[in-house]
């Protein structure tokens, strides 16, 4: 992943930003009775997460949903897949794996949501063949759609099909530096049930908007295949605690890395800590032939596991 990618984090402010004021209304200011923690990859081919699949491993995604519990399925982005390729990814993966869905690039960069409704009906038509295993469908906009374009990010909230859950990431700063416009958006949001995408990578500091406007928490985390990755998911689980305690229902937290070297690792690290701060009994990656802490890897000094 290039977005948010620097050459160098030496210097630049890391912390998470305070909670936007209305994230305790959103998520109603009580305790919930349940919690559900989701954590995967972005991605599930060898290609990528190089290293983790144990030699003569034939199907990954088979390999890949004994280790984790979910993915965040960047492939419907680029091509198309119909009911059929769904129902076989549903039925190679255990009862509790759960697929994020990315909404695919002709509704979202091509067309710019303009006139979408028949693919997006068809996309979730398609989607909707995980069945339980379907956890979230999300829409990445460009960096270049802005406020301008606000009536089509209405037009398609307001179309979408209702009985497929939806997240939305906004990538323009334009979106949050007025507040007239960032509340217009947040609002919508939760009128039509739309989970607000948290987006934390080192060279994109500026869409850090800490907003939430439903009882699900969905964050993207963008390593920068560097050290301090480590050090930038601590503070996160001190957060996600007071959300928790605030109402949070719903944690979906994906890791990727600018460089796909080792998210699996990453993923691996928070895995204990949120089984550690909350009693949880997720299963925790293997890691082969990696060091089984971040203290290890520091003392060796390793930029890169993989």
């Amino acid at each position: 992943m290039k977005f948010g990618s620097v050459d160098n984090v030496e210097g630049l402010d890391l912390s998470l930003p305070k909670d936007h004021p209305d994230t305790k209304n959103a998520l109603g200011g009580k305790e919930a009775k349940s919690f559900h923690v989701s954590v995967g990859c972005a991605k599930w081919n060898k290609s990528d997460l190089k290293n983790f699949y144990p030699k003569g491993t034939k199907d990954e995604l088979a390999y890949y949903s004994t280790q984790f519990n979910s993915i965040e399925l960047n492939a419907t982005f680029y091509q198309p897949y119909g009911r059929e390729q769904f129902i076989k990814w549903r039925e190679k993966t255990p009862d509790n794996f759960k697929f994020f869905p990315k909404i695919p690039q002709t509704i979202s960069h091509l067309k710019r949501l303009n006139d979408v409704r028949t693919q997006t009906e068809d996309f979730c038509h398609s989607v909707s063949a995980l069945e339980e295993k379907l956890g979230m469908v999300f829409l990445q906009m460009h960096d270049n759609f802005k406020p301008k374009d606000f009536e089509r990010l209405e037009k398609f909230v307001q179309e979408f099909p209702k009985a497929t859950p939806l997240a939305i990431e906004l990538r323009n700063s334009e979106w949050f530096q007025s507040q007239e416009i960032f509340d217009q958006v947040s609002e919508l949001f939760k009128q039509y049930n739309i989970t607000n995408v948290l987006v934390d990578t080192a060279g994109r500091r500026d869409i850090m908007h800490m907003r939430m406007t439903t009882k699900t928490a969905f964050i993207r985390y963008v390593g920068a295949n560097h050290p301090s990755d480590y050090d930038r998911l601590d503070p996160w689980i001190d957060r996600i605690a007071k959300w928790k305690k605030n109402g949070l229902e719903n944690l979906y937290f994906f890791v990727h890395q600018n460089h796909e070297l080792e998210s699996p690792l990453l993923s691996a690290y928070l895995i204990e800590r949120l089984n550690d701060k909350f009693d949880l009994k997720l299963h925790v990656p293997q890691k082969p032939e990696a060091p089984t802490s971040k203290a290890k890897k520091k003392d060796e000094g390793q930029g890169s596991l993989f």
